[in-house]
């Protein structure tokens, strides 16, 4: 897929964006991280980790400027731009670290937030010249929006048909027939009515819905504003549906009108998003819940492949110019991260990184090709879980959210358990073949106790954070 397209008032804006950036940076570098996934990859968890352990220096060996001595400090700092709403920092960390531990709400809006980095340069100069400065700016937003950037490629009828032959897959929910129905009920040339379309829009909305699921956990079902709408409810731009083509339908049909409508979404939802924060990042890290397709079954791990391809073709990639940087940023690294890795025993993160590599494959080759810098890791922003054994088997222990079910059994959100949570693939080709995966997943509250840093401090447990930090932020901090 073609990254998206932009009209000429689309790269006015960019640019002026940047230059905007440029202006206030001008003795203070600024650094736009993107922190990208689907819903409940784990944004909202990683960004509070992230500020969290360079506020407090946290356990961070692999953190080559922490390691060397050389990072002094960071703080806080006003966001550049007063229109968008500030990250909630430090009521999410309440909620991890409170009197009952709980997993914050997910983003349900865009937000943002600048730290400072102070550090000591390893550059010639940086004897005379005194400590360096850096501004962190992390862009925070609902995973949900990531799926609409692929449409500013496609047509109405080109999403109608994509939209229409995955409702009609054997592994699409029960209300995806009932969508189906409604369709077939309704003369979609006929003159437009707008219970008609709302009708529609709700009866496709609910197989939307059902299919982000855990029984399905299906990605590749856009628009994603239609979950998570915010000021938009019931707007026009929000209520139109996938229709079959259809040629009688005429100017002020049903057919023409929701057209329209989709046209108006991209023009009113999705290029602004692209246009005011996702054409202006420098570096990306793209978080994948891979786990939790896995434990609906090869049909989600297939859509999830699919999902992470369409949207890192949207991606502005390549090296990052010093001096175009000015009006046309590049991401010029990327990461992909497997989240949870906590969920899974030490012994299997190998196997989970590689399962990682083969979903993001096709991306990441598209990400070279274009100049940009690509790794990949297993790892958990917050760990909520350890490691034992249980008669030579390795399991993770911790406690299970209130609700959760295995066997039977429905955990209160105060019992601990040893848990084996299954083999991951060897060959990472398995997972896309029913049954070769038998895997048992538990969300587990966040933990109960906290690690120490070097000065006795208490700071969040995490794994191979550290080596995330220092591939996304390290070069610039030398």
């Amino acid at each position: 897929m073609p990254q998206p397209p932009t009209t000429i008032t689309d790269e006015i804006g960019i640019a002026l964006g940047n230059l905007a950036d440029a202006a206030s940076g001008t003795l203070t570098p600024t650094l736009r991280l993107g922190v990208t996934g689907l819903s409940r990859a784990g944004k909202t968890i990683f960004i509070t980790s992230l500020i969290h352990n360079l506020l407090t220096g946290g356990r961070l060996p692999g953190f080559a400027p922490l390691a060397e001595g050389r990072f002094i400090g960071a703080k806080l700092a006003e966001s550049p731009d007063a229109s968008i709403p500030r990250f909630a920092y430090e009521q999410h960390l309440e909620a991890l670290t409170g009197k009952t531990p709980h997993w914050p709400e997910s983003t349900r809006r865009i937000s943002q937030l600048r730290i400072v980095l102070k550090f000591q340069s390893q550059q010639w100069w940086s004897g005379w010249s005194g400590p360096s400065t850096l501004n962190l700016d992390i862009v925070d937003y609902p995973g949900e929006w990531l799926l609409d950037l692929p449409l500013l490629s496609l047509s109405f009828a080109e999403w109608s048909a994509q939209a229409l032959a995955r409702a009609n897959e054997a592994s699409a929910p029960p209300e995806a027939k009932a969508f189906l129905a409604a369709l077939a009920a309704t003369d979609t040339a006929a003159p437009m009515h707008e219970p008609d379309a709302e009708r529609l829009a709700a009866a496709f909305t609910a197989y939307l819905r059902a299919s982000r699921a855990d029984t399905h956990a299906l990605s590749t079902l856009p628009p994603g504003r239609f979950l998570m709408p915010g000021d938009l409810e019931g707007s026009p731009a929000l209520t139109f549906a996938p229709l079959p083509p259809n040629p009688s339908a005429r100017a002020g049909s049903l057919h023409a009108t929701l057209e329209r409508r989709f046209e108006a979404y991209k023009d009113v939802v999705i290029r602004p998003f692209f246009r005011d924060h996702f054409a202006r990042l420098d570096r990306q890290i793209v978080l994948v819940d891979t786990l939790r397709a896995l434990n609906a079954g090869p049909a989600a791990v297939a859509d999830l492949e699919t999902a992470l391809s369409d949207i890192l073709a949207c991606f502005r990639q390549g090296d990052a110019n010093p001096f175009l940087r000015l009006i046309s940023r590049r991401i010029d690294r990327i990461l992909f991260a497997a989240t949870k890795a906590d969920h899974v025993h030490s012994t299997s993160h190998d196997r989970l990184e590689a399962i990682l590599n083969r979903l993001v494959a096709r991306a990441a080759r598209r990400a070279k090709f274009a100049g940009a810098e690509t790794s990949s890791v297993a790892l958990a922003a917050i760990r909520a879980t350890r490691e034992g054994k249980v008669r030579d088997l390795d399991v993770i222990i911790g406690t299970p959210e209130a609700g959760e079910q295995l066997d039977g059994v429905t955990y209160d959100g105060t019992t601990e358990i040893a848990l084996f949570p299954g083999d991951l693939p060897a060959v990472p080709d398995d997972m896309f073949s029913a049954g070769s995966v038998d895997l048992n997943f538990l969300r587990f509250l966040p933990p109960q106790q906290l690690d120490r840093n070097a000065e006795g401090a208490s700071v969040l447990p995490h794994i191979r954070f550290d080596r995330a930090l220092d591939f996304l932020i390290g070069d610039w901090l030398k």
